[in-house]
């Protein structure tokens, strides 16, 4: 009986907050004897080209964003992530609302730096900027600015709340999740709602959101993860069985920026060939 192929389908690249870029990204992956990736980097396609021109033999990319969304229905609003795979890069909605997210992304960047320069920080906008290279900024990179400047040791100790965690934490302009779903959808894509009970992270949107979310064609629901306790991973699969979601399993994968490997997590072939068949946005990317 041959080995199942290993599938990944949440990793990130320079082309937002990853220590990779999409070439070694998708390197690393066949390194790591995976069968499949997906590059799914925060509210960008900008890492696509440069993985599907370095894909290496014998592994396929699935090209796919992972949203910044928010659910309003409590007050103050609850953040969360949307991955979508296989859309369309061009569809006109989809693109304005990504572009939209970029830019408060930054204005949001540069609003906590100055935060941190008032307090005395001495972590400069145009530095950070400079090392994203391009890519969406986001906390991680402010993270970056504040180990290179010897006040903390390590991204975990930055998003603590003596600094990004909470004490110079800002909200950002994210896309109203049910928003976020339709247009996926409509650009031929397939939405999977990440780490849904990472409790961790923060606050939880409760069941009733998913199945309200189910409704409105949310695809699937991301269970196993580096950030999921055994029991809130466990939760995640009863309550995609209750719904009729697909269940995936995936790394996160941020390079240096968090310990989780490549691979760590994985999907079920079986799952990963319902997405392909959903998807009508674009194709997964296989090297000749």
């Amino acid at each position: 009986m041959l080995p199942r192929p290993a599938i990944d389908l949440h990793a990130h690249s320079t082309a937002s907050d990853g220590t990779l870029t999409p070439a070694e990204l998708v390197r690393a992956a066949a390194d790591a004897g995976l069968a499949v990736v997906a590059i799914t980097d925060h509210d960008t396609t900008a890492g696509w080209g440069p993985a599907v021109d370095a894909l290496p033999p014998g592994l396929t990319l699935v090209r796919g964003a992972e949203i910044s969304c928010r659910w309003h229905g409590v007050e103050p609003a609850i953040p969360l992530h949307l991955l979508a795979y296989l859309f369309d890069p061009d569809h006109p909605e989809l693109v304005a609302e990504l572009a939209r997210v970029r830019r408060a992304r930054e204005a949001r960047g540069e609003r906590i730096v100055e935060l941190l320069r008032a307090d005395g920080i001495d972590v400069r906008w145009t530095e950070i900027m400079a090392a994203a290279d391009g890519g969406t900024v986001g906390r991680p990179h402010i993270a970056a600015a504040l180990i290179r400047a010897g006040l903390v040791a390590t991204t975990t100790e930055a998003f603590g709340r003596d600094w990004l965690g909470e004490r110079y934490r800002l909200p950002k302009e994210d896309i109203d999740v049910f928003r976020a779903v339709a247009l996926v959808r409509a650009a031929g894509g397939v939405p999977v709602f990440a780490h849904p009970r990472a409790s961790r992270r923060g606050r939880v949107v409760p069941d009733e959101l998913v199945v309200e979310l189910a409704a409105a064609g949310l695809a699937g629901l991301e269970a196993d993860h580096e950030d999921h306790s055994p029991a809130e991973a466990a939760h995640v699969r009863r309550l995609a069985a209750e719904l009729g979601l697909l269940v995936t399993g995936s790394s996160d994968f941020h390079g240096t920026h968090k310990t989780v490997r490549l691979g760590a997590h994985t999907t079920a072939p079986e799952t990963y060939e319902r997405i392909v068949a959903a998807a009508s946005g674009v194709t997964g990317v296989a090297s000749g």
